[in-house]
């Protein structure tokens, strides 16, 4: 089996005849997923997705895959094709844009449909390319097909990759529910018969490889939005994905039957549904959709709020009601549904909103307490099927953390797939298939690119770390007046704090400390004010340390006279 080695360089040029795979995200994480295929000189890239940040990321907006790996060869690329319409696979296509405005975009009529809406608000107007299952498509040397597969959002599709190097299927996110609340199955027929021609290496989706069995079929979730919504007294309030279009329209279906109105809050949420709707994905009554603005003057028994925020994000809209900040109030025996799994690494943040929305009287329906929602992704069951009706020669999970790859690595052992035919990477690992086997060859750079507000790239670990100490620690700032001629100082020190949580009084015990020091310097004849920051950082980082155990950012501020 083969894995990524810490010490990895760089790879040696592409041999003729052979095919590169580069992932820039999505291995070893739950999103930003965005793999790049060379062969012959050109370039093919399957998704562009974000991941979005953790509580150690403050300020951060998205993260998005590294471009530097492609930047000198945008000319290159012959398209980038999409599996599906979630974030984390189309969130990144606008700054690879902004890079290439004419780059084809390849996808499914929703998924270009709603990547365009996405442009829109960038002002990039794409180079569409629109396919179906069943569908064969050149780019460049890239001769790829696609294939039907059934996920949390309609129109998803897998691409098989041929080349003269071989055929490689890359999944996309998928599951083999074989009751579709949309009758739109798995083609497992097209997988089997692409396995019969020959599949040189797999790349499937890792995300539930260590869940067993088969998940749960969405038409089981039907009749519990249902109950939900008949036996709540008060409003529904439905958290759910702004893609999960599936999941909108369970609830919708169950708001008509029960004589309630529906109201569509957050601006992703809307913009999803109107798309859905006019492509005829989301079917809507006339007359159920009201403005969310108008809510509040009706009846709260006739009411079915559908918002963002299932994943505690805290500018969502169900997290601001949770924290009181939205113009819509939670109120005693309200039911708020939580329609959707828990993303890895969100667990504290959305029991944080279900503590929220409960102290204001609200009762929380979530997946621990019902059965409110299933899977996108194919559990370990499901995984086996498709490498047994496959049978490919190599294999490489993707789509999932660590855990989640190195299971289904386990899994493809077990159907025979030979241990040192199946390659675990991480992002920027390059793998090479050539003569029938993938090798890991080198890795290029594939870190995190932080968008903040209106800025891409400029904030860095370094900039991470200080916000972490500010939110955590505080700062605390010397003002102090320096003559640059002799180094002596003219005014202050003076300190100020915020955040520290020490007493401003206590810091007449440390300013005899820094004016000795300064003292001591002058009269070695220092000057440099870099070395007097030095000085006086130490001081009173010894100070603070000893007396409160803590360590606040201390930022000496030196005016030069």
């Amino acid at each position: 089996m083969s894995h990524p080695h810490p010490e990895l360089g760089p790879p040696p040029v592409l041999a003729e005849g052979a095919l590169r795979i580069v992932a820039l995200g999505g291995l070893g994480e739950i999103g930003r997923n965005m793999a790049v295929f060379e062969y012959g000189g050109r370039l093919l890239i399957v998704d562009c997705g974000v991941l979005f940040p953790e509580s150690e990321q403050p300020g951060v907006d998205l993260i998005l895959p590294d471009f530097e790996y492609i930047r000198d060869r945008l000319d290159d690329i012959d398209a980038v094709i999409l599996t599906h319409g979630h974030e984390d696979h189309i969130g990144a296509v606008p700054y690879l844009l902004r890079e290439r405005r004419d780059i084809p975009v390849v996808g499914s009529r929703l998924t270009l449909a709603l990547i365009e809406a996405k442009l829109a608000e960038h002002r990039i107007q794409p180079v569409k390319v629109e396919v179906v299952e069943e569908q064969r498509h050149a780019f460049g040397p890239f001769d790829c097909e696609f294939f039907a597969v059934n996920h949390s959002i309609p129109d998803a599709l897998a691409v098989a990759i041929r080349t003269p190097a071989g055929i490689v299927l890359h999944t996309g996110d998928f599951r083999m529910d074989q009751l579709p609340s949309d009758g739109r199955l798995t083609d497992l027929g097209g997988f089997a018969r692409l396995g019969r021609e020959g599949v040189d290496l797999l790349m499937s989706d890792s995300t539930n490889a260590e869940v067993p069995g088969f998940v749960t079929s969405e038409r089981e979730i039907g009749p519990v939005i249902d109950e939900v919504v008949r036996t709540s007294a008060k409003r529904v309030i439905v958290a759910s994905f702004a893609s999960h279009i599936h999941r909108v329209q369970q609830v919708m279906d169950a708001a008509e039957r029960h004589g309630r109105k529906v109201a569509l809050v957050g601006r992703s949420m809307v913009r999803n549904m109107g798309v859905a709707r006019d492509l005829g994905y989301l079917r809507v009554p006339p007359g159920l959709i009201v403005d969310a603005k108008e809510i509040e003057g009706w009846p709260p028994e006739d009411v079915v709020l559908i918002c963002t925020g299932s994943q505690g994000e805290p500018m969502a809209a169900l997290s601001r009601m949770a924290n009181r900040d939205h113009s819509i109030r939670i109120a005693e025996g309200d039911t708020v549904l939580l329609a959707s799994s828990l993303v890895p690494g969100n667990e504290t943040a959305v029991n944080k909103v279900i503590n929220g929305l409960t102290r204001w009287g609200a009762r929380v329906v979530h997946k621990g307490n019902a059965k409110v929602h299933v899977s996108g992704h194919a559990a370990a069951g499901e995984l086996l099927y498709v490498l047994n009706l496959t049978r490919p020669s190599n294999f490489m999970p993707v789509h999932g953390e660590w855990r989640h790859l190195r299971a289904h690595a386990k899994l493809a052992a077990l159907t025979g797939v030979p241990d040192d035919h199946i390659v675990i990477a991480e992002d920027g690992v390059v793998v090479d298939l050539i003569d029938g086997r993938a090798r890991i060859a080198g890795a290029v750079q594939a870190g995190y690119v932080y968008v903040d507000g209106s800025t891409v790239g400029d904030v860095t670990e370094f900039a991470l770390k200080d916000r972490r100490i500010l939110g955590e620690e505080g700062f605390i700032s010397i003002v102090i007046v320096v003559d640059t001629a002799t180094g002596e100082v003219t005014a202050g020190p003076e300190i100020h704090a915020r955040g520290s949580g020490i007493d401003p009084d206590r810091f007449d015990e440390v300013i005899p400390q820094v004016e000795k020091v300064l003292q001591d310097n002058a009269a070695d004849g220092v000057v440099d004010i870099q070395q007097i920051r030095r000085v006086v950082r130490r001081t009173v980082g010894r100070w603070v340390s000893d007396n409160y155990r803590r360590r606040p950012m201390i930022i000496p501020v030196i005016v030069e006279v």
